[in-house]
């Protein structure tokens, strides 16, 4: 039986990176280098690899993710049944949940890095890119939109998150947990989820700024009203709890939402913000009557991400904020 054929995009990363002059690791790695030291991949899939840049995940742009879906989709369409994605840690959290928002189709699309420089003792890449092989091979991977596999450990794009800077388990899924894991050389899955609706960007797009505005104790606001004048095209407020912020703050939200789409998230690990449960001055209630949007179950991180794709779109208004909602596994309303 042939082994499905399955795109391997490198874009560097800890997985690509080898110590320098200072003994500090530098991007040196190409996908085929990477591919090289890993010979069990011949059993895992049939490897089509490409070398897309060579550069740490944090110098990952909006417009990288565009390219990238753009190339998984041609990849698709010339008969791949998955991709992977190799990159830096430091974004994937971000960029796993930017390409289920824009590659098209059901196919797997799974991104994965490493912890471990590619020469350091126990380096995690080599398992990693396995993994992530073997999983987007697999059938059972079809339509749960992208994933991000490490450790073995299978997560959903829009629930992961990276938890430490440098222990090799530092990704997890709070309040939801993995979907699967990799054991075995199989995919064994405990958890679906359906796939987000794919965006569409024209041809020709700007990124959109959208300022991510985290909320802490006894916080005056003054950052809110000066967001328009900075060029900002909408804002994502991280509130604490349930969706709240000091009271004194609630104007400025509400002034703010007058001018940008605003979305109310949360500045804790997990659980959805509220939509009716409290009702004094700065609650959610408060915040979504003053034109706040309901952040949902998205972090932070992720809900900038959607408000920036749905702008770059060319979204505004109402339907901007229907579409925000078919994404973002709000509460019902």
């Amino acid at each position: 039986m042939s082994l499905a054929r399955i795109l391997v995009l490198t874009t560097g990363g800890t997985i690509a990176m080898t110590p320098g002059s200072s003994g500090a690791i530098v991007p040196t790695l190409s996908g085929a280098d990477l591919v090289g030291a890993v010979p069990a991949l011949a059993q895992a899939a049939q490897l089509q690899v490409e070398s897309y840049s060579s550069k740490p995940g944090a110098s990952l742009t909006l417009r990288d993710l565009a390219q990238i879906a753009a190339r998984i989709d041609k990849s698709f369409a010339d008969g791949c049944v998955g991709a992977v994605v190799v990159q830096g840690t430091d974004t994937i959290e971000e960029t796993a949940f930017g390409l289920e928002l824009l590659v098209h189709g059901r196919r797997p699309v799974v991104v994965t890095g490493a912890m471990r420089g590619a020469q350091a003792p126990g380096a995690d890449g080599p398992a990693n890119l396995l993994a992530a092989a073997i999983v987007a091979a697999s059938p059972e991977a079809a339509g749960l939109g992208a994933l991000v596999v490490l450790g073995d450990q299978v997560h959903a794009a829009r629930r992961v998150q990276k938890t430490h800077t440098m222990a090799p388990s530092a990704f997890a899924s709070p309040g939801f947990g993995p979907l699967g894991l990799v054991c075995e050389g199989r995919l064994h899955l405990q958890a679906r989820l359906d796939a987000l609706p794919a965006l569409e960007l024209p041809a020709e797009w700007a990124e959109p700024a959208v300022a991510l505005v985290k909320i802490t104790l006894g916080d005056d606001g003054r950052l809110l009203p000066a967001l328009p004048g900075l060029g900002y095209q909408g804002a994502v407020i991280e509130a604490m709890g349930a969706g709240h912020v000091p009271p004194a703050l609630a104007p400025l939200v509400g002034d703010l939402a007058a001018h940008m789409p605003v979305v109310l998230g949360t500045r804790v690990c997990a659980g959805p913000v509220l939509r009716a449960s409290y009702a004094f001055p700065g609650s959610e209630t408060d915040l979504l009557a003053r034109g706040a949007m309901a952040g949902g179950s998205l972090g932070g991180l992720k809900a900038c991400l959607l408000l920036r794709l749905l702008l770059a779109a060319g979204l505004r208004g109402e339907r901007l904020r229907r579409e925000y909602s078919r994404r973002c596994a709000s509460l019902p309303a």
